[in-house]
């Protein structure tokens, strides 16, 4: 991993709305991954977008783990 491509998001989780930092690695693209919320331990469903050209990170969509992206 490459620390100079690690972005803090803040979130909020879907299922309990606790606010957390989320560490995201520009350097795998765009991609679905889950974690649990720190909070209430929920399973969340991440959607990463970065840019192809740039390797910016564009957006963060979270959703609960049964939700269709």
């Amino acid at each position: 991993m490459h620390e100079e491509l690690l972005t803090s998001r803040e979130v909020t989780c879907p299922y309990c709305s606790t606010r957390f930092d989320l560490l995201v690695d520009t350097s795998q693209g765009s991609h679905r991954t889950w974690e649990d919320c720190p909070r209430c331990c929920a399973p969340i469903q991440i959607e990463i977008s970065v840019s192809p050209g740039s390797g910016e990170l564009m957006d963060v969509v979270l959703g609960r783990d049964d939700d269709v992206f």
